[in-house]
């Protein structure tokens, strides 16, 4: 064995332990008419429209649910989302739904805006994800059911991503075989203080007794503090049984590297030692290595395994269609995974949403200037 298949035998490791993951990873027994229906009231941040914004509201605004409320929150009264919201409000007269501007002046503009989406709610179960996701008829009763057990905190869950470009549609392959996966594995180890923005279902209560969202408005990785901050006071946060649908904006390579670096900085600076060990996921880059070296028996395992699993969380469990369509870009997509990681190992500054951010140590937004550009 050459000293480069020692990395790729640890790389392989890791797959079977994101195949074994995949594999436990099922549907949660919570059934709709076990829990007690509460009214909900679902927090939605919105900026700017895309052509995808007007179906992914509609998918909330016909949710099958007794009584809900919908609190969009915009920073401007001529935010463009505005017009499809006019929309959807003259279709659905019956749903309740109500426009909040709120001019923020937190360091995370979204996570101000939810703070004062927060104080306007009027029900006492919060559902919170971003404005482009898109949801099936039932979503409010799958992610609400679980906050039935008491020791529950939040709810969220995972996520497939539609792309229109070859740059973005590297970007959903990675999403659907590499970050997913990686929440898998998280979970099967014990890890289960984190939530994804596609979905955040709690109570208002659990909400107040964290002291809302002022807390956490100066992290970028709001969701992240959301997840741990509640996992703090003891409650669990668990995956709700339901995939949901989101859409990459960016069509550019530059606007899918912005965003991926995002990403990237973001979880290192939050999470820097799971940052760096992550270095064994890229498996695709430790195989090459071995092979080269002459490991091929190694390199032909590890890469092997690695196909597996993506198949496995992608195609078996996300059940994205995407995945088996474009599933031999998965080598070419594994490489760019890797360069974006080391774009991720240094420097503090990203970009979001036409703004260039500046992290400090601990993720939070210390400074800020207009960027050129559009919304990642």
């Amino acid at each position: 064995m050459t000293l480069w298949a020692v990395p790729a035998l640890a790389s392989a490791a890791y797959q079977l332990l994101a195949i074994a993951a995949a594999l436990r990873w099922r549907r949660q027994r919570y059934p709709h008419h076990a829990a007690r229906v509460l009214p909900i009231s679902l927090l939605k941040p919105v900026y700017g429209r895309d052509e995808r914004l007007y179906r992914a509201l509609l998918s909330h605004v016909v949710q099958d649910y007794p009584e809900f409320e919908i609190l969009f929150g915009v920073r401007s009264l001529k935010d463009a989302a505005l017009e499809v919201i006019g929309r959807l409000q003259h279709e659905f007269p019956s749903v309740s739904m109500r426009v909040i501007v709120a001019d923020t002046a937190a360091p995370n503009p979204k996570a101000g805006v939810l703070a004062r989406l927060a104080a306007e709610a009027r029900h006492p179960l919060l559902v919170i994800n971003d404005d482009d996701i898109e949801v099936p008829p039932d979503y409010f009763r799958v992610v609400t059911a679980p906050l039935a057990d008491a020791g529950v905190g939040l709810v969220t869950s995972l996520y497939r991503a539609r792309a229109n470009s070859f740059p973005a549609r590297l970007e959903a392959l990675g999403i659907a075989t590499d970050f997913a996966p990686s929440v898998m594995v998280a979970r099967l180890l014990g890890v289960a203080e984190f939530a994804l923005g596609a979905t955040m279902a709690l109570r208002a209560e659990t909400l107040r007794a964290i002291g809302g969202f002022e807390p956490i408005s100066s992290y970028l990785a709001d969701d992240y503090e959301l997840g741990r901050r509640v996992s703090a006071t003891g409650r669990r946060v668990e995956f709700a049984p339901v995939i949901v649908d989101t859409g990459l904006g960016g069509s550019a390579w530059r606007d899918v590297w912005r965003h991926q670096v995002r990403w990237a900085r973001t979880i290192r600076v939050s999470r820097t030692p799971g940052y760096f060990g992550s270095v064994v996921t890229h498996t695709t880059f430790w195989a090459m290595l071995a092979l080269i070296t002459g490991a091929w028996p190694m390199a032909a395992a590890a890469f092997g395994l690695r196909l597996v699993a993506a198949w496995a969380a992608g195609a078996a469990v996300l059940e994205d269609r995407q995945v088996k369509r474009w599933f031999w870009l998965l080598p070419l997509r594994d490489l760019f995974g890797l360069a974006v990681w080391m774009g991720g190992c240094f420097g503090s500054s990203v970009y979001w949403r036409g703004l260039k951010l500046r992290l400090d140590g601990q993720g939070r937004i210390r400074s800020e200037q207009a960027a050129d550009s559009v919304r990642p």
